[in-house]
């Protein structure tokens, strides 16, 4: 959808997006109804599209719905999930389904509904780089528009008083397999590329299923129960213990909420990196129902006598990988806790080895010199997602946001879809300088530190900053 001319092509944004995910999309929707605030956000594919490859019928989304776009920020707003049911004269069937996760493609239009609505969505452009302008006390926003085949068709530039960069993950590729995906012959690819290679699947005569998590059971079992009874000739591998539940408990679950997540951002950075690899089950597991359907599924197989003809071997990593001519793919293996190896050959391997951040380097490469890093070298991130910047940048007011890209300051609940609306409203309150949209001041029985309990950071404006939503 295009968006309204702005009004005068010299005059500053208060806001410009960059990427167009759920998180984004959150903050467009919540952004929405502030008359007042000024924003854009750009986003390089024609439209917006939310792991397409993963949409398996039948797949659901793994947070209740309620953990929408909006909801618990705003209730009340006109881009809820029960809104969208509304429209499409659904709500009564979802009532009586009685379900609280809803399935992934469903969620994908309700996404797609609320974009539709969103004049200040620009899809179709591709953020080329950000910049300083000290002249101006603003960034710099260059872009390039797209065509319909994705050939660069006009350049543009946009001037705000602030940023939020949303650009998501991507897939990650172990490095030992990375040789294969680009070579030609029997199909090696990521888990996001699934259904476009379903059919090819399907009719491989071996598949290997790479990856223990949500990802990697929901391709196993989707092969699974398409393939014929004791012919199906597949193997799910991956490198934790076991294929293990998602922590679901209730206690559980309050480690993806606001209490946490600023608990987490005010310990020190050696402590942060240490739980967060120790929370893994907390994000990395597999639903219970999932794996209870791949169990029934195997368990159907074996009624008239017999094992199906899969190998399930968690605790396995891939130690390196090679072709066999162009039909056969060579897993070389080791089980971890045994010091076994051994060779697996098979006619095609899906990587459902999850995503990693998108590095923010590449599109902020232009506020490199202006950057605070940690001891690792990635970026600063404070309690209103904000990119610590020099002050000769902040001091007069002028931010850069990230969302989905704050794992190391934030922890595991960063790309949890249920902190999306709190995240968009942190940002918001902090943009507007006031509580635009009111938040809670606990969300959690559980009292993560001895100290006390931490608060809701306080909004406030720098001395210097003249109100952003006076004097325009």
């Amino acid at each position: 959808m295009n968006t309204p001319a702005h009004p005068d092509p010299d005059s500053p944004r208060d806001l410009v997006g960059i990427g167009i995910g759920p998180a984004n999309l959150s903050l467009a929707a919540l952004a929405q109804p502030l008359a007042e605030l000024d924003a854009v956000f750009y986003e390089q594919r024609p439209a917006f599209a939310w792991h397409p490859g993963l949409l398996i019928d039948g797949a659901r989304v793994q947070v209740p719905f309620l953990a929408d776009l909006v909801t618990l920020a705003d209730p009340a707003s006109p881009w809820t999930f029960l809104n969208y049911l509304k429209t499409r004269e659904r709500l009564f069937p979802f009532y009586f389904a009685e379900r609280f996760h809803i399935h992934r493609a469903e969620y994908d239009a309700y996404c797609r509904w609320v974009a539709d609505g969103l004049p200040a969505l620009h899809f179709g452009h591709r953020v080329d780089a950000v910049r300083w302008n000290p002249e101006r006390d603003l960034f710099e926003v260059d872009f390039t528009r797209l065509g319909p085949d994705g050939e660069a068709e006009a350049a543009g530039r946009a001037h705000t008083r602030n940023v939020v960069v949303g650009i998501g993950t991507e897939p990650h590729v172990p490095d030992a397999l990375r040789p294969l995906t680009d070579a030609p012959g029997a199909p090696v690819l990521h888990a996001d590329d699934y259904l476009d290679h379903r059919a090819e699947l399907l009719a491989a005569g071996h598949v290997t299923v790479v990856g223990s998590g949500q990802s990697g059971a929901e391709v196993f079992l989707d092969l699974l129960r398409h393939r014929p009874t004791g012919r199906e000739r597949l193997h799910w591998i991956g490198r934790t213990e076991a294929f293990a539940p998602m922590e679901y408990s209730k206690l559980g679950l309050e480690h993806f909420t606001p209490d946490h997540t600023r608990y987490f951002h005010a310990l020190p950075e050696p402590a942060r990196d240490r739980l967060v690899e120790a929370q893994w089950q907390l994000h990395k597991g597999i639903d219970a129902d999932t794996l209870a359907a791949i169990h029934e599924e195997l368990y159907r197989r074996t009624l008239h006598g017999g094992w199906p003809d899969a190998v399930l071997t968690p605790g396995v990593r891939v130690r390196t990988a090679g072709r066999i001519a162009t039909t056969q793919i060579e897993l070389h293996l080791e089980h971890v806790r045994q010091g076994t190896r051994s060779r697996l050959t098979t006619d095609a391997v899906v990587l459902a080895t999850g995503h990693r951040e998108r590095p923010l380097d590449a599109v902020l490469a232009g506020l490199d010199a202006h950057l605070r890093r940690d001891s690792a070298g990635r970026p600063r991130i404070d309690e209103h997602f904000r990119l610590v910047l020099d002050p000769s940048v902040t001091g007069s007011g002028r931010h850069v946001y990230a969302q989905n890209a704050e794992r190391h300051t934030h922890g595991v609940g960063a790309p949890d879809l249920g902190l999306a609306a709190w995240r968009s409203a942190t940002v918001l309150n902090t943009l507007t300088g006031k509580e635009t949209y009111p938040l809670p001041r606990r969300t959690a029985f559980t009292t993560f530190g001895l100290d006390p309990r931490p608060t809701v950071p306080p909004v406030r404006r720098p001395s210097t900053l003249t109100p952003l939503l006076e004097g325009r």
